[in-house]
């Protein structure tokens, strides 16, 4: 009674349910490869050194061209679901001005970060809203649609000379 092509069938089906229930992880941002943005030496690593071991940044400062920062981020993402960031890792190496050595190498993780609350409201533009008839006729009796006496090209109708 009990057909093998109905329990592969059940079987199937339940690991295709399964396996859409299953976490998608995503990384990106820097990844370190040979060496880490923790292993710099104060003092002694300059920007030519760190370029060479790390590469180029992932952001630099707006406003100081001596702070660079590496940044990494871990997602995960179930089915349909957002996508929930597991770990995030900022590296900020602040270099010497007169010299160009690091001066400081500080590392924030995902308990660093701030959650800023942004106004979803709009800034309400001024003027008149115009219905769609408004809009449609708002034009008949103007003029402007028929030639001119002088409709030679390169005039313009306004100028009557």
């Amino acid at each position: 009674m009990f057909r093998p092509a109905v329990f592969a069938a059940a079987v199937i089906g339940l690991a295709a349910v399964a396996g859409g229930c299953t976490p998608l992880t995503s990384y990106s941002g820097f990844q370190a490869i040979e060496a880490k943005p923790v292993d710099m030496k104060v003092g002694e690593d300059s920007k030519s050194t760190v370029t060479e071991k790390l590469g180029s940044p992932s952001a630099t400062s707006t406003f100081d061209q001596n702070a660079w920062y590496y940044i990494s981020q871990t997602t995960d993402r179930v089915a349909f679901y957002k996508p929930r960031v597991i770990k995030r890792d900022v590296v900020a190496i602040k270099f010497n001005p007169a010299d160009e050595k690091v001066a400081a190498v500080d590392t924030y993780t995902l308990k660093d970060g701030k959650v800023i609350a942004y106004n979803g409201r709009e800034t309400p533009t001024r003027g008149r809203e115009m219905t769609i008839l408004e809009q449609l006729l708002g034009n008949v009796g103007r003029g402007g649609m028929l030639p001119q006496e002088d409709d030679t090209p390169g005039n313009r109708p306004q100028d009557r000379r």
